[in-house]
């Protein structure tokens, strides 16, 4: 889908520098111009560079519930965001939700995308699901997970190594850069040759080695700890959780490295 910005241009001419170095602006110019940008689209630069669309704004192709059967009805498309509506509950669960999980395995990768949580909510982009039900309920007994989360009203945002960012249970962000509830975030998880990074609103906020000792070692001090399993794929899909709150997702590309 593509949408229509009004961008104000202020063009000034700035008066020449005064003994003390500082600057006034002249008679200024404003003008209004419109510049059109892309949503779940890909640029020619980015088709000739790899990049691939996993959601392309209209439909759930290329997803389906992690265990198989095709995408929930509450996971619902509308103005180019996928996002779960949490409206209807079947007791504490929403009712046709369920963890979503790409069609494609990948192994060396470049995820981009962009999230949003409503106020309170909570959620999670997972990578490396072996989806395996006879073996595991869920994607995360054996996907490492960039938390998304509302630092400012969850309960999560207690726990250390739960918050915005976080490699969720194992690693903590360097640094805080997550954006208040109902905006929008942009993220990118990169694994090349066991080298993880995750980036957060432009910022590396997490750097790790994959399945090596010091691995083995973090995730035998987290709650994964009793997952024999977990962190170990070095293939596999892409998950998008739904943990019962109220999320959306846009512009999400991966790119095989």
């Amino acid at each position: 889908m593509k949408r229509l910005l009004t961008v104000t241009v202020v063009v000034a001419a700035m008066t020449a520098c005064n003994n003390s170095g500082s600057e006034k602006p002249a008679d200024a110019d404003t003008t209004t111009t419109k510049i059109e940008s892309s949503v779940n689209k890909l640029t020619d630069q980015q088709k000739a560079d790899g990049w691939q669309l996993l959601f392309d704004g209209e439909s759930t192709k290329g997803w389906h519930k992690y265990g198989g059967n095709p995408v929930g009805s509450a996971w619902k498309i509308a103005d180019g965001n996928l996002y779960l509506d949490t409206t209807v509950k079947e007791n504490w669960q929403i009712k046709d939700g369920g963890d979503i999980v790409s069609d494609e395995e990948f192994e060396n990768f470049h995820l981009k995308l962009e999230w949003k949580i409503a106020k309170d909510g909570n959620s999670g982009i997972m990578f490396y699901v072996h989806e395996d039900t006879a073996k595991y309920k869920w994607p995360w007994e054996t996907a490492p997970e960039m938390q998304v989360l509302d630092n400012n009203g969850h309960p999560d945002s207690k726990i250390i190594k739960h918050r915005a960012g976080d490699l969720y249970d194992l690693i903590s962000s360097s640094k805080e850069t997550v954006k208040p509830a109902e905006e929008w975030n942009q993220v990118e998880i990169k694994c090349v040759d066991a080298k993880l990074e995750l980036w957060l609103n432009g910022e590396n906020v997490v750097s790790t080695s994959l399945w090596d000792d010091a691995w083995k070692k973090l995730v035998a001090g987290s709650k994964f700890a009793k997952m024999p399993d977990f962190g170990t794929y070095k293939k596999g899909k892409i998950a998008l959780q739904d943990h019962g709150n109220t999320v959306w997702y846009r512009n999400v590309m991966i790119k095989r490295m």
